[in-house]
C-alpha cells in the first residue's frame, strides 16, 4: 500500500496575527513533503526519527488519560515505533513550513480511528483544526493547528478567525517580473523561543494595541490585494509590513539579515517579512523584480513560490 504524502506548507500572511484570532492566508508547498515507512535496515537519520515519533507517542498517551480530542490507535502506534516507523521528510526542520505540522497530519492520518476525509465543510474543518492544535501542542507549547491542517488537506485555507476559515482558489501564477519568494537564512529557528518572545511582548498593553491597529491591519490588506491579483497595493502593503516587523520583532530576524532586510525596504527593491515563527529558518520575499533581487542576494538560496 502506498503511503500518503503530506506537503509542507507557507503561511505567505498571517504569522503572530493569527494567534491573536485575526487573518491570514496559508498554502501548501509540495517541492517539500514527508510520509511515514518502515524500515528494516537503520541509520542515524532513520533512528533518530523512529526515537522522536517515540517521544510523541509518549505525549499522546498522556493527552488520552487526560482529554484527547481525537481517538488514535496508540497500540498500533506502539507496535509500528517498535516495527521501525520513521518520518521519512525532505521538509528542512526550523524552517517555519510546516515540518512538525506534515508529521502530525501523517500520525492522524494513519492512527485516527473516526478520522474526518479530506473533502470537509467549513464547520468540520474548525474541529479539525483544534485536533491538531492539541496533536501539535508537542512540539511548540503552543500551536494554533494550522499548519498540519494545510498538510493535511493539502489546500490553500483562508484563516478569517479561529472560526471562520475555508478553502479558496489563489490567483493564477503569471510570467511576470515581480514575485514571492522563499530566501534560505541557513539557519534552523526554535519556534517555542520564538512565540515565548512574541507572548512576553503580548503582555505590554501599548504593543497590544499597535499589534492590532498596524500589523494586523497590514496583514489584511495584503491578503485583500493578493486575492484580488492587485499586486501593486499588495507591495505597498508588503513595505508597510516588513518595516513594521523590522521595528518590532527584530530579534526575531537574524542578524546578518538586518542590512539586507533596510537595504530592500530602502530602495524598494525587495521586502522581507517572515516565514512561521522567525529567528532562522526560510524568510519570505517579495518582490516587482525578481531577477533584481536575485542578482542582490546571489549568496543565498532563493526558491520562487508565485510570479505575478
Amino acid at each position: 500500500m502506498k503511503e500518503s504524502l503530506f506537503p509542507a506548507k507557507v503561511l505567505l500572511f498571517g504569522e503572530y496575527g493569527i494567534l491573536e484570532n485575526s487573518s491570514g492566508l496559508s498554502i501548501p508547498h509540495d517541492f517539500y513533503k514527508g510520509t511515514l515507512k518502515f524500515h528494516s535496515e537503520f541509520n542515524k537519520d532513520i533512528l533518530c526519527s523512529n526515537h522522536e515519533i517515540k517521544k510523541y507517542y509518549n505525549f499522546l498517551s498522556i493527552l488520552e488519560k487526560k482529554q484527547i480530542l481525537t481517538q488514535l490507535d496508540l497500540k498500533k502506534l506502539e507496535k509500528d515505533i517498535q516495527r521501525g516507523l520513521s518520518f521519512h521528510s525532505n521538509i528542512p526542520q526550523g524552517y517555519g513550513i510546516g515540518s512538525s505540522g506534515a508529521l502530525v497530519a501523517a500520525i492522524y492520518d494513519k492512527y485516527a480511528k473516526n478520522k474526518f476525509n479530506k473533502c470537509l465543510k467549513n464547520k468540520n474543518i474548525i474541529i479539525l483544526k483544534k485536533i491538531f492544535s492539541q496533536m501539535e501542542s508537542f512540539f511548540h507549547g503552543k500551536s494554533s493547528g494550522i499548519d498540519p491542517l494545510i498538510c493535511y488537506l493539502n489546500l490553500p485555507l483562508l484563516i478569517r478567525s479561529e472560526t471562520d476559515i475555508s478553502t479558496i482558489g489563489l490567483p493564477k501564477k503569471k510570467k511576470g517580473e515581480g514575485a514571492i519568494f522563499l530566501l534560505n537564512s541557513g539557519i534552523p529557528s526554535k519556534t517555542s523561543s520564538m512565540i515565548k518572545f512574541f507572548f512576553r511582548k503580548l503582555k505590554h498593553d501599548k504593543f497590544k494595541k499597535i499589534l492590532k491597529e498596524e500589523f494586523i491591519k497590514y496583514n489584511e490588506k495584503c491578503i485583500e490585494a493578493f486575492l484580488k491579483e492587485d499586486f501593486k497595493i499588495l507591495l505597498t502593503n508588503v513595505k508597510q509590513l516588513s518595516t513594521w516587523v523590522l521595528h518590532h520583532f527584530r530579534p526575531m530576524i537574524p542578524k546578518n539579515f538586518w542590512k539586507i532586510w533596510e537595504e530592500g525596504i530602502f530602495n524598494n527593491i525587495h521586502y522581507l517579512k517572515l516565514c512561521g515563527s522567525g529567528g532562522g529558518g526560510f524568510i519570505l520575499g517579495f518582490t516587482p523584480n525578481y531577477d533584481l533581487s536575485r542578482k542582490k542576494l546571489e549568496k543565498y538560496t532563493m526558491e520562487v513560490l508565485f510570479r505575478f
